[in-house]
């Protein structure tokens, strides 16, 4: 299993109306929310860092290279616990199940097809270009794609079409995607609304485990098996958040944690044995699955509310250019700072994260925030079928 995440959508803010009861469309409103989920935007970006932790010093692979030694070397102690940051991408697929159900509720299909590529595409770009260009440099030792394949990677569809990826990590917007065309389809194009919300969720829930017991290639693609549970469960959590405690969408949560935690273990979890760079108890992944279940829920139930500082804010829009970047471009930043300028282990990996974080700002703010809303203005106005 490959183990990087794909945050969402940028600040997190509310554009439903005020929560009906369970089971009822519409009630007078509560007590108002504030206008921007901070805490959920908090929660990304530390999704994020568990994420850069796993890829800096959690693993083997190229970044080994880059340190000069095995990054169990460099954090003798820490490695293990870096090692868990690959469950970074589990936090994010919670997330992302609660944003796209709030997004895309009583948003025609037009919208939300624009808010999506809109968000998705201008960092992606960039941040192809850029590695595509750095990768390219003659002194740095890691192999560039082919041009043919980097363009195909401007499309998102590198995975199915079996071309090599630019960016490792967009394995998940591969995911991600397809949760967004199911979401779009069975959803957002009909009108969401609480019953058919519920039923999208039971019926993938069912269809995910059909595929997994049949072993066809197609259901796997379409379904998803592996991380549907996690987008079903960020779903259920949307539903409490917006109508309030339900048992239904309560149901919906545990079940798709129970099978979520199932996944995470099937795919990270092996023996302890003394050839292998990093051990995760059972124990400890599903602590860290149920954190992100948790976290969320307490978001959704507004008991984060006291975390609304601005801060987070821009932390949260900088999530997603940091997940672009931070891999392939941190493998050429802790080589220079590490074994061309004889940095310490602790001090590369804390630069390395803040010069990371510093062209997460640059991309956003000079092409994000540029491009984007030109782009969701063209598409807004695109005939869809």
């Amino acid at each position: 299993m490959t183990t990087t995440a794909a945050p969402d959508a940028g600040p997190i803010s509310l554009s439903h109306s005020p929560a009906p009861a369970p089971g009822a469309e519409a009630r007078p409103a509560r007590t108002p929310r504030p206008p921007r989920l901070r805490a959920l935007d908090g929660l990304r970006l530390l999704a994020a860092l568990m994420v850069a932790a796993y890829h800096y010093g959690g693993r083997t692979g190229e970044i080994g290279q880059a340190w000069g030694t095995s990054p169990r070397e460099q954090f003798p102690s820490a490695s293990s616990f870096f090692a868990y940051g690959c469950l970074g991408v589990q936090v994010f697929f919670i997330i992302s199940g609660f944003v796209i159900c709030m997004s895309g509720w009583g948003r025609p299909l037009r919208s939300f097809f624009a808010s999506r590529v809109s968000r998705l595409f201008p960092a992606y770009w960039a941040a192809i270009i850029l590695v595509t260009a750095v990768f390219a440099l003659p002194w740095v030792a890691y192999e560039a794609v082919s041009p043919s394949d980097a363009l195909v990677n401007l499309t998102m569809l590198q995975q199915p079409l079996g071309v090599d990826r630019v960016l490792g990590v967009c394995w998940t917007l591969w995911a991600e995607l397809r949760f967004y065309a199911l979401f779009a389809l069975f959803v957002v194009l009909p009108g969401a609304n609480r019953r058919r919300v519920v039923l999208f969720c039971a019926v993938w829930t069912l269809g995910a485990a059909v595929a997994e017991a049949a072993n066809l290639p197609l259901l796997d693609v379409v379904l998803m098996p592996e991380y549907a549970s996690y987008f079903i469960g960020g779903i259920g959590l949307y539903l409490i958040h917006r109508y309030g405690h339900d048992a239904l969408a309560w149901g919906i949560v545990a079940i798709s944690f129970l099978i979520g935690q199932h996944y995470a273990i099937a795919g990270l979890w092996h023996p302890a044995h003394v050839d292998a760079f990093s051990y995760r108890s059972s124990t400890g992944i599903i602590a860290v699955v149920a954190f992100g279940y948790l976290a969320v829920a307490l978001i959704a139930l507004g008991k984060l509310h006291w975390a609304n500082w601005r801060w987070l804010t821009v932390a949260g829009a900088l999530t997603y250019p940091f997940y672009l970047v931070h891999e392939h471009l941190g493998w050429v930043v802790v080589g220079v700072l590490h074994r061309t300028l004889g940095l310490p282990s602790y001090a590369t990996l804390a630069l390395t994260v803040a010069l990371m974080l510093t062209l997460a700002w640059l991309l956003y703010h000079f092409v994000e925030q540029r491009l984007a809303p030109v782009l969701k203005r063209s598409l807004s106005t695109v005939r869809l079928p």
